[in-house]
């Protein structure tokens, strides 16, 4: 089951409705649990609800369905169990000899009346002594144990991270905000700093917070260094200004200034959404060192798109904006032209007060990813980049939008 997560789900035509985030399982007295339906998520990031009556097949790396898909918003209820979610990492005791073992995946079939139910549980027992890796692994059978009551917190998070592993950033923040709030700390805890730095980025304000304020102070530093200037400044700005303050102290030098020099902008104009982290050039370098320079910066791809070229120095803030070379156009020429014959000189930069309703229109006007920003004597200070403004435009909850989804379905 512990699978399922992320997999393509389809209709009978073999067209993708959307994918699985997890599997909703229903406890009965005497019974072992059955699975009662799926949680999908379908065009515009829309959490709905499947009833496993509705899905014909469940094979590796897909689940297949009649096409007929609810669109109204899921909404769990009280007796339901998400068993990726809530289910994996709980503890349970072997009733054969006593011992206690955790909820690493478990197994589903369908019984005499169509229903698919819990029959196998893969366990794995703590490790004895001073052994080497992992405690030992077993089956077990839904009667050959029972489960110890225990709180979220003391659920172990591995097991949510060995299911949504596999998740890009956006995908596991809109996961794991689903969870429980102790859960969802649980697990960002269990995140190695990189990963974290990922997570942080693509959260809401409140989450965003929640998590760094239960970090340790050196740990969290490192977490908020290894993100974007543009996220980190936002996050710190939305920190009490002490809190702020200690963080930034234990910050590298260098990173901790362009986060500072961020944080004096106001939030919706460009100087508040911009990086100072763009991809400059000299009007010298020839497309080769251009596009080894792209490889060798572990960049996104978005900053990757555009190449600004400037004047000495070459770090924002630079020396005087020359114009912009798009990166469609590097593979068009020759490995030794140089940058200063490819210049687009159209693309008019814009000074870090510019509001960001004027912004999205030069985006859209001109069908760009990216505008260079520059202050008074047309230094290049940073870039605001497209997914940038989106962020910003869309609204608060959008990972839960309830607005209209339309389906051919």
């Amino acid at each position: 089951m512990a699978r399922l997560a992320g997999c393509g789900v389809y209709d009978p035509a073999g067209d993708r409705v959307g994918k699985v985030v997890d599997v909703l399982m229903l406890y009965r007295k005497t019974f072992a649990p059955r699975i009662s339906g799926m949680i999908v998520e379908i065009p515009g990031r829309r959490r709905v609800f499947v009833p496993i009556a509705r899905i014909t097949a469940i094979a590796p790396g897909q689940v297949m369905t009649t096409g007929l898909i609810d669109l109204r918003r899921f909404s769990q209820r009280g007796q339901e169990v998400r068993a990726i979610g809530e289910m994996l990492g709980r503890r349970v005791k072997i009733l054969e000899d006593g011992s206690v073992a955790t909820i690493e995946d478990f197994a589903v079939e369908q019984n005499g009346r169509s229903e698919w139910v819990l029959t196998e549980f893969f366990l794995r027992k703590p490790k004895q002594g001073l052994a080497f890796g992992r405690g030992k692994t077993l089956f077990a059978g839904w009667k050959d144990v029972t489960e110890q009551k225990q709180s979220a917190v003391d659920q172990e998070a591995q097991q949510l991270l060995a299911a949504y592993g596999e998740l890009r950033p956006a995908d596991l923040a809109t996961a794991v905000m689903d969870l429980p709030d102790d859960r969802m700390l649980a697990v960002a805890g269990e995140l190695d700093d990189e990963k974290l730095a990922d997570l942080l980025e693509e959260l809401h304000e409140e989450e965003q917070i929640g998590i760094i304020n239960q970090l340790p102070s050196e740990r969290a530093a490192e977490v908020l260094d290894l993100m974007e200037p543009d996220d980190a400044a936002d996050l710190l700005a939305i920190l009490p200004a002490d809190k702020s303050e200690a963080l930034l102290a234990l910050i590298d030098e260098d990173e901790a200034e362009d986060i500072r020099s961020l944080m004096q902008y106001e939030a919706l104009t460009a100087g508040g959404l911009m990086t100072n982290e763009p991809v400059i050039c000299s009007a010298d370098t020839t497309v080769a060192e251009a596009m080894a320079k792209i490889r060798r910066r572990q960049v996104p791809q978005v900053l990757a798109a555009q190449l600004f070229v400037t004047m000495p120095p070459f770090e924002a803030t630079t020396g005087k904006y020359l114009g912009v070379v798009h990166f469609q156009k590097l593979l068009r020429y020759p490995p030794n032209e140089r940058l200063g014959n490819l210049l687009d000189t159209e693309l008019e930069p814009v000074s870090p007060d510019t509001p960001i309703d004027q912004i999205h229109r030069f985006l859209a006007s001109y069908d760009l990813v990216s505008l260079p920003v520059v202050d008074e004597q047309n230094r290049v200070l940073g870039v605001v980049t497209v997914d940038d403004v989106l962020d910003h435009l869309l609204p608060g909850d959008w990972r839960n939008d309830e607005s209209e989804v339309t389906s051919d379905g």
